[in-house]
């Protein structure tokens, strides 16, 4: 029984001070059903419990941040987090999906197992921060803050391992290459017998979140994030002269038809109730401006978050870029590369997570039913394999929430030890003693 509990007259144990409601139901449940003994001396982790690791923490999110590496290049990463795992007492392992590592602690007697993922990989971008930790490789940069997600699940480690406040197995995931698109690395480390070689009943992952207050929790039941497909348009017509135009079949014209009968596709073929979005994020052609080139690209992100739209999108950027290119006498192939699934977070674990994130920092800084996003993440493919959920952190407001891919973005360091306590306190109420 908890330290504090007393038994009333009707035989019911009433709530000590001190154990929230959530964490007493938890404890009454597995009592009932004799599946959990909790020690009298167990107390759950707080974010006070990880202040005073907060300047560590940060010396090294930015460590990482200054030396960013691209994907399936993260040598330094992987290593900095494997030496920081074995100081600490877990079991690593190497090179799991090429450069991702994998930490494995386990306590007590208890047969259940949890896994959370973080990614560690940068983009090429070319950072414009002026902060004395910015890039010092330049055209690559912690754009999207897997510097603090690392960092941060860092700091749950090092927590778990000083308090082993759980029974059953904690696996920690550091994921290569997520920012690849399509080459993804929670792939690569699925198909590299991920789960079977680090089995887990349940799986969690985290991002910040721009446009969210510091340290605030954002989460969603069911899906979450798009899907996120590429399209390539070449287009074919045939070169000549600037000057005598009617003599050829300009691409460029070809091209930017397509591009305007592209924004149709949204606005009149696909259900206004339903989310998705055609963009053509890249346009080339010719080399001179006297000449009129024989070619011309298009590329183009699609995003959608159920299987028949996406199937429409695709269909629909086919059709009406090879008809359009056929008009003009011109003509258009179609190569359509599908990315990242659609985020889809299952109902219990969220619950479980919502509640976990109350306890921790209350209900003024969680949001249980946030809005989707149209941004993708191949995390999606973990939550294909095992139930789990994905939630958000704000990263800031304003002038302090700066957008991701950005070159002036920077992770807000005040979410590390509030990130570290959310997981280290997951994984003590997900394995209670």
């Amino acid at each position: 029984m908890p330290s504090g509990a007393t038994i009333c007259a009707s035989g019911r144990v009433k709530q000590p001070i001190g154990y929230s409601a959530g964490l007493f139901a938890a404890y009454r449940a597995a009592s009932i059903h004799g599946a959990i003994v909790m020690n009298e001396a167990v107390r759950l982790t707080e974010v006070s419990d990880l202040e005073p690791a907060a300047q560590s923490l940060r010396e090294i999110r930015q460590h990482i941040h200054h030396h960013p590496e691209l994907a399936y290049e993260e040598l330094q990463t992987a290593a900095l987090v494997a030496q920081k795992l074995e100081q600490w007492g877990w079991r690593v392992t190497r090179g799991v999906g090429r450069t991702g590592v994998v930490g494995t602690l386990k306590a007590g007697d208890g047969q259940r197992s949890i896994g959370i993922r973080a990614d560690m990989d940068a983009l090429p971008i070319v950072e414009q921060t002026g902060l004395p930790y910015a890039s010092g490789t330049h055209g690559k940069m912690h754009a999207c803050g897997h510097d603090g997600h690392t960092t941060m699940l860092l700091g749950a480690a090092q927590r778990l391992a000083a308090t082993r406040n759980f029974s059953g197995t904690v696996h920690l995931y550091f994921q290569p290459a997520e920012e690849s698109g399509i080459d993804s690395g929670a792939l690569k480390m699925i198909n590299d017998g991920l789960f079977e070689r680090f089995a887990c009943d349940a799986v969690f992952g985290m991002h910040n979140h721009p446009g969210a207050e510091p340290g605030v929790l954002l989460f969603r039941k069911g899906p979450f994030m798009s899907a996120g497909d590429k399209a390539i348009i070449t287009i074919e017509g045939v070169g000549g002269h600037a000057a005598r135009p009617h003599l050829t079949v300009d691409p460029v014209v070809v091209a930017a038809s397509i591009v305007m009968a592209l924004q149709t596709i949204v606005a009149r073929n696909v259900d206004p109730s339903q989310p998705a979005v055609v963009t053509v994020g890249s346009m080339h052609a010719g080399t001179a401006n006297n000449v009129i080139s024989n070619s011309a690209t298009l590329e183009l992100s699609v995003r959608s978050f159920s299987p028949e739209v996406r199937a429409l999108l695709k269909k629909r950027i086919t059709e009406l870029a090879e008809s359009q290119a056929a008009s003009y006498g011109g003509k258009a192939l179609v190569e359509y590369i599908e990315g990242y699934p659609v985020v889809i977070n299952s109902d219990a674990e969220t619950d479980f997570a919502v509640e976990v994130a109350r306890e921790l920092v209350g209900d003024d800084k969680v949001v249980a039913h946030t809005d989707i996003l149209m941004g993708s993440e191949d995390f999606a493919f973990m939550l294909q394999k095992r139930p789990g959920t994905f939630l958000r952190i704000g990263n800031g407001v304003g002038e302090d929430g700066c957008m991701v891919h950005n070159p002036h973005y920077d992770f807000n360091d005040r979410n590390l030890p509030i990130g570290a306590a959310f997981w280290a306190r997951l994984v003590e109420r997900y394995l209670g003693r």
